[in-house]
């Protein structure tokens, strides 16, 4: 009785720690927040989180326009997003928030269910949620997904907080199922290619704004070049209200955030020039009554507090699945890699699981609440963060109605001031040219696939591009023939080294990648190319000479007069040839030890170039395997039993070339 005690308290002991660790591992705020120094770091986290949270009421009003949404959402996003990803993420240097290729993603698929519901005009966005009931219009045009009484702005949060709630899903079953691993795949060129075609299109979008144009936003494919053509068609209705504060806004924003870019370094806060610009525009447009006097357009009226809670759309879900789970891949493989790049520099680990939870909740939970998708959008700790929340409470509880004069041209203005970090990289591309043409032919093709044809598209175009690129290596890879150091058993590429020596009879080969279904063909191939025999040519030629040879002889039975000198002399020099042939390479060695994995093809190749060979009296081994390979070889019966003429895997397989290269040549002086 007292052992079985024993063992149940210790099982019982394992299981509460277990479960202390994943509810540890879950909420990774609780690990961090004891450790917390409070009187050295309070000071600086609330400074900064505090000019952080200044620098996102602007921001969040601006983007909001660009997800086709009414400001008070954007200010609802990034308000619920920093206090989630403060309790659920790992990451000690990021904030999340609005992010613009996601915005752009979400405004998307607003604007298409909104042109298949019905809504045709764009007066419902950014009139506030009391719009006037010019815009309200019934269930039964469109889709039938329309809630009865619900106006333009109403379907459209509805709509995106349905995006943004099946993207979350998406994000915690990936982060249930431990497939964070999958953000590996999306290379920094292909996200950057990404990024930038995205802000090509954002900077389109938005230039209607500037110019005062009320045209609605193209669907479909190519909308960089439809948008252009609208614009340039409409470009005499310009408002010249919005594009004079368009232009001053930009003569001020550009200089000052270029100032603060240089001096980063030296200052502990970004300075809010934003937020000046923003308030100035504000006043001016107030008491200069530029939306009765000269048209111009205007945030309009942002009610305080917070909506009760409602749930997503579900009759909307099956038309928004496939556009929210590429939402979900970008903001999951943007925050990771912000995360693991600040991780790094700052010396601590990453859980991209626990990432890929964090994300999917900051995205799930605020859906309820009229929100849109969020990403990682800058650099703070989690208490900054909490810190900002705070201030985008005050002006979600207080500040908010003062917006209401706000132009949107201001707003578009500082979309596009956001966007130079991604346009500067067209300056680089000379540079990745040259560095890498691969990465940098991934890079065009993402940006071009991106903005010119389709933003979800060119993410899937990149992917493709990259794995077709990987591919595309390990068909390119050449057998290469080795020769050795003349002071130490030592081997490389001939064409690469100068003083290298090769062995006579024996030929020492290379092939630097996998051997697979794709490329079993190319290496056998090279690799005939490289010994200079070709065994299923070479059997296919003694075949034709020895029938050649037998027409002869048959010839020479039935024919009484024939000349002998000159078919004597064809056999013999055909003969010459043959023994020539078998005198370049009497053995071959394979070095392995670039090749990383074998599948059954590959194994099937080796064998068929070991058995092609031995046919012609040619010795094949191999050198260098790893253990993987090893074990391939094994599985595919590669390696003969010790019982039979060729002996055992000692005779086939060696791990340094320097045996596999005296293992033959004692073989040759035996034979």
């Amino acid at each position: 009785y007292s052992l079985v005690k024993t063992d149940f308290l210790h099982l019982l002991a394992k299981t509460v720690l277990m479960a202390k660790s994943k509810v540890l591992d879950f909420f990774p705020i609780v690990r961090w927040l004891p450790s917390y120094q409070l009187r050295d770091w309070i000071l600086g986290d609330a400074m900064s989180g505090l000019i952080v949270g200044i620098l996102l009421v602007p921001q969040s009003i601006a983007y909001s326009l660009l997800a086709s949404q009414d400001p008070i959402y954007g200010l609802y996003t990034s308000f619920f997003s920093a206090i989630i990803y403060a309790v659920l993420g790992t990451s000690r240097h990021i904030s999340v928030g609005i992010f613009g290729v996601l915005c752009l993603l979400v405004g998307q698929v607003v604007d298409r269910e909104l042109a298949l519901a019905g809504y045709l005009t764009e007066s419902g966005i950014g009139s506030g949620i009391s719009s006037n009931d010019s815009a309200v219009l019934l269930a039964g045009q469109g889709n039938g997904s329309v809630v009865l009484g619900c106006d333009r702005s109403c379907y459209a949060i509805t709509v995106g907080a349905t995006v943004t709630f099946t993207a979350g899903v998406y994000q915690v079953l990936m982060g249930l199922f431990q497939v964070g691993f999958v953000s590996v795949y999306l290379s920094d060129s292909l996200l950057s290619g990404f990024a930038t075609g995205a802000s090509l299109t954002i900077l389109t979008s938005q230039v209607k704004y500037l110019l005062g144009l009320k045209l609605p936003r193209p669907q479909g494919w190519f909308t960089l070049c439809k948008t252009w053509y609208s614009l340039l068609v409409n470009l005499g209705s310009t408002n010249i209200c919005d594009l004079v504060t368009s232009l001053v806004c930009l003569l001020v924003l550009i200089p000052t955030k270029e100032l603060n870019d240089r001096f980063k370094a030296k200052l502990k806060a970004p300075i809010p020039f934003e937020l000046f610009v923003v308030i100035i525009a504000t006043l001016a447009s107030h008491f200069g009554h530029f939306d009765t006097a000269y048209g111009s357009s205007v945030a309009g009226v942002i009610p305080t507090g917070f909506l009760a809670p409602q749930l997503p759309l579900w009759s909307l879900i099956p038309n928004v699945a496939v556009d929210a789970f590429s939402i979900a891949i970008v903001g999951f493989a943007i925050t990771v890699s912000l995360s693991e790049m600040f991780a790094k520099k700052h010396g601590y680990a990453v859980d991209a699981n626990q990432e890929m939870y964090a994300i999917g909740f900051c995205n799930i939970l605020p859906s309820f609440f009229r929100c849109f998708t969020t990403s990682s959008t800058g650099c703070q700790t989690q208490v900054s963060g909490l810190v900002s929340a705070l201030v985008l409470l005050l002006v979600l509880l207080v500040i908010a109605p003062l917006f209401y004069s706000l132009q949107k041209c201001v707003l578009a203005v500082i979309i596009v001031v956001n966007l130079r970090g991604a346009l500067r990289k067209f300056a680089d591309v000379p540079r990745m040219w040259r560095v890498n043409r691969v990465d940098a032919s991934i890079w065009l093709v993402t940006m071009a696939t991106s903005s010119l044809v389709n933003t979800e598209l060119g993410l899937l175009v990149g992917v493709l591009a990259s794995a077709f690129c990987v591919l595309g290596r390990t068909q390119r890879v050449r057998v290469c023939e080795l020769g050795r150091a003349a002071a130490r058993e030592h081997y490389e590429d001939l064409t690469s080294y100068r003083g290298l020596r090769t062995h006579p009879g024996v030929a020492v080969f290379r092939y630097e990648a996998p051997i697979y279904y794709a490329n079993q063909s190319l290496f056998k191939k090279s690799l005939y190319d490289r010994v200079g025999l070709d065994p299923v040519k070479e059997k296919t030629r003694r075949l034709k000479f020895k029938k050649k040879t037998s027409e002869q002889e048959e010839e020479v039975a039935d024919v009484t007069y024939r000349k002998p000198e000159k078919d004597e002399a064809t056999a013999a020099a055909t003969v010459t040839l043959d023994e020539k042939s078998r005198r370049s390479v009497r053995s071959v060695v394979i070095d392995c030890s670039a090749i990383l994995f074998l599948d059954t093809a590959g194994v099937n190749a080796l064998k068929e170039v070991r058995k092609d060979y031995e046919d012609l009296g040619v010795t094949v081994v191999l050198a260098q395997c790893h253990t993987s390979v090893r074990d391939a070889l094994e599985r595919g019966g590669y390696c003969p039993d010790a019982g039979e003429d060729h002996g055992g895997e000692r005779r086939l397989v060696f791990f340094t070339i320097a045996d596999a290269v005296r293992y033959v040549q004692n073989l040759s002086l035996q034979s």
